[in-house]
């Protein structure tokens, strides 16, 4: 070995030992450090909540199983209900997590209106980290133009999924379309996308209008929709508020008999609401590849629905914040945010689901990571997520996967 060499190995050595010394001394000041897990406990999503809340806690546990972070650092989860849609009612939870309880990030929200008002009205103002497994409002892709670099996401954003859509529908031969959405960020912006999209690949949207969740009767909705007719109706709602009322409407009118499912729509009480009654239909929603879901499956070992829109999503959320807070050596969101893109991309080792005490050593020494995830995570921008898609489809009262994009 030359001297050239030697040199370089006590430097290494020299520098690894003082990340060593560094993240102990951090973390005899951050023994115990809160992350927030924010999200709608409560609202027209809290099915699928159900399983997101469960899946980034897992990540937590699995960090603090590790022992790995910060030199030993614990990791406290602290929930947080965003009921996704009443931003007075998020504000003030995201308020409570930040100032009271002293969170160092947020995993969430997950509604786009909520995460929004969150993060101008509280955690902009406060510095502190938000990364969304779910949020999708395309308006949010512009948020760090405003928000210091705090904002991150893990599923794509519905000008993708606009897209996305319009092939679904395309390679189903499905030409001409009704379309209803949920009156907020989300749906608003997702008809928008979707309808920009599929116009310019040549379909037709014989009309584009929004519904209030909430309501008893959805009849003088579903007849204007009947009246302008089409060959599916394409329904951007909640699967636990107003959407599945379209639908119910629709089918017992006769105005549809088939239908197209945006995320908010998927999930496993579509099919226990409808059963039957939808075969024939389609959808998609973010999620990873066969191999990652198989993956991730069998890691979550039946604590959670693995497959559940988002669920993977929100492990990875969690995971890289704690995984940036490492590359850090610190757990303070004004440190740890520049490092969130990092983690998250190449160069660096991969780093999949269940590897996340893995990817704290190989930091803790210096080194890169490339964190792959429970979703195949690749951050093309501050509030940008590339996203991978399911599609779905409905035969024999099941939900089947009907391919990927």
């Amino acid at each position: 070995m030359s001297t050239g060499s030697l040199k370089m190995k006590k430097l290494l050595l020299a520098s690894a030992a003082t990340a060593l010394v560094a993240n102990a001394a951090l973390a005899d000041g951050h023994s115990e450090i809160k992350i927030g897990v924010f999200l709608g406990f409560t609202g027209p999503i809290e099915s699928l909540v159900a399983n997101m809340g469960p899946a980034a806690e897992m990540a937590i546990a699995e960090v603090n199983d590790s022992g790995a972070l910060l030199g030993g650092a614990s990791v406290t989860s602290v929930r947080g209900d965003t009921t996704c849609v009443d931003a007075a009612a998020a504000t003030a939870a995201a308020e409570r997590l930040i100032t009271a309880d002293g969170v160092k990030g947020l995993v969430g929200g997950d509604c786009s209106g909520v995460t929004g008002a969150a993060l101008q009205n509280v955690a902009v103002p406060n510095g502190v980290v938000m990364v969304s497994p779910s949020a999708t409002s395309p308006g949010l892709s512009h948020a760090n133009n405003e928000d210091e670099g705090l904002f991150f996401r893990t599923a794509p954003s519905d000008a993708r999924q606009g897209v996305v859509m319009t092939e679904v529908l395309m390679e189903l031969d499905i030409k001409e379309v009704a379309v209803t959405y949920t009156n907020n960020d989300y749906g608003k912006g997702l008809a928008d996308a979707f309808q920009a999209a599929y116009e310019e690949a040549g379909g037709k949207i014989t009309i584009n209008a929004a519904h209030e969740d909430g309501k008893a009767d959805y009849s003088a909705e579903v007849g204007a929709l009947a009246s302008a007719g089409g060959e599916r109706l394409v329904v951007a709602g909640y699967i636990d508020q107003g959407g599945p009322g379209i639908v119910r409407a629709a089918l017992d009118s006769g105005a549809f008999d088939t239908f197209h499912f945006p995320d908010g729509m998927i999930g496993a009480a579509l099919v226990e609401n409808f059963g039957s009654d939808i075969d024939g239909s389609s959808g998609q929603h973010p999620a990873p590849s066969e191999e990652l879901a198989a993956q991730f499956t069998a890691l979550v070992d039946g604590k959670f629905e693995a497959t559940s829109p988002f669920a993977p999503e929100s492990y990875d959320s969690a995971a890289l914040i704690m995984l940036a807070m490492q590359a850090a050596g610190s757990a303070e969101p004004g440190d740890y945010k520049s490092k969130i893109m990092d983690v998250a991309n190449a160069p660096g080792e991969k780093i999949g689901a269940g590897e996340l005490a893995k990817g704290l050593e190989i930091l803790a020494n210096g080194g890169d990571i490339d964190y792959v995830g429970a979703s195949d995570v690749e951050l093309i921008g501050p509030g940008e997520a590339a996203g991978n898609y399911r599609v779905v489809g409905y035969e024999g009262g099941k939900e089947v996967t009907a391919g990927r994009k």
